[in-house]
């Protein structure tokens, strides 16, 4: 026998999410997140948001300003519309979008978005290999500020060039620094390197992450593990890579760990592990460089809280971190 009240429930909130109109999905849910993130409502701010835009396809939802200029333009739909397949309404805006000086071929602002208040896709539309993807939110303005003072086509060029391939790197391992690098050119999201037990997996990494540093295509690296003695072996790792005369990675670049215990280095190491400063992760500065050695248990800690951390295994309980507002561009490289 299946409780009425229970039935009532689903039904109301069932209506509820239905029923709710664009106006009220724009000022509950999507107002609210761009508040947050640093888009304010007033024009006299170096990074402000208009809504109802005037354009040449009719008024846009909104555009994001940044510095003085209309650098993105995001259109909403209501919660019950999937914003997926919105994007184009966002495009036709970004074509005909008045008071912008600038164009990406035939978009005049470079980044679009489309949102129902809950699901944010993005598509930065510089280059024709960038694909639209889902994000977690939308971009704050320093991250916005940031990707449009790099230049990704010099630093894969500086990455082609760069004749650094360390004496200990064996074919193999060479073969899949080229292949990563190939698919980052390709504007490749998501690689999978599949290595047998015993081949380098680490060394290789290491090796192509200094590559990656070195040419600017990344700066801010997320090194991630599932096991603490894990990333204490991978920041040995780093601490030993010496890819220039004299110096080792982490005398070249910072390398961050979080917090070890003990039994989590082999008995009489020598190392002494440099433990990430919160701000690192909450505050993303453009010109930082470095590498974080994360679990993966810490890090789900870190964006959802300790209810995230279903099971740990024992001396992985990660007592001390917690959850932190860390900005969707806080890594380059995972």
């Amino acid at each position: 026998m299946k409780c009425p009240c229970h039935h009532a429930a689903l039904y109301s909130t069932h209506v509820t999410a239905a029923d709710e109109r664009e106006w009220k999905t724009r000022k509950g849910r999507i107002d609210p997140r761009l508040d947050s993130l640093g888009w304010k409502r007033s024009a006299s701010e170096p990074a402000h948001r208009t809504e109802e835009h005037p354009t040449g396809a009719g008024p846009a939802d909104y555009v994001l300003h940044l510095d003085g200029a209309p650098v993105a333009v995001i259109e909403a739909k209501k919660l019950t519309v999937g914003p997926q397949n919105v994007l184009t309404q966002a495009q036709r805006y970004a074509r005909g979008l008045s008071g912008a000086k600038t164009r990406f071929g035939e978009y005049r602002v470079p980044f679009l978005y489309a949102t129902n208040g809950e699901v944010v896709w993005f598509h930065d539309v510089r280059d024709s290999l960038n694909l639209s993807r889902r994000v977690a939110t939308f971009h704050t303005p320093s991250a916005l500020r940031e990707m449009l003072e790099r230049d990704f086509e010099r630093q894969i060029s500086v990455l082609n060039d760069l004749a650094f391939r360390h004496d200990r790197i064996r074919e193999y391992q060479w073969d899949a620094n080229v292949a990563i690098e190939r698919a980052i050119a390709d504007r490749k999201r998501r690689m999978l390197l599949a290595m047998a037990t015993g081949t380098g997996k680490t060394y290789t990494l290491v090796h192509e992450i200094y590559r990656l540093m070195k040419s600017g295509v990344a700066r801010r690296v997320l090194f991630l593990v599932d096991r603490r003695a894990l990333a204490a072996q991978a920041a040995r790792a780093f601490a030993s890579f010496d890819p220039e005369p004299g110096l080792k990675f982490n005398q070249i670049y910072e390398v961050y760990t979080q917090r070890f215990q003990r039994e989590d280095f082999e008995e009489d190491d020598p190392f002494d592990p440099n433990v990430m400063p919160n701000a690192y992760l909450t505050d993303p500065k453009p010109g930082h460089a470095f590498v974080f050695i994360c679990t993966i248990q810490r890090l789900a800690i870190n964006l959802f809280g300790r209810e995230a951390m279903l099971e740990a295994r024992e001396g992985d309980s990660e007592d001390d971190a917690m959850k932190l507002p860390i900005p969707i561009h806080a890594f380059d490289f995972i």
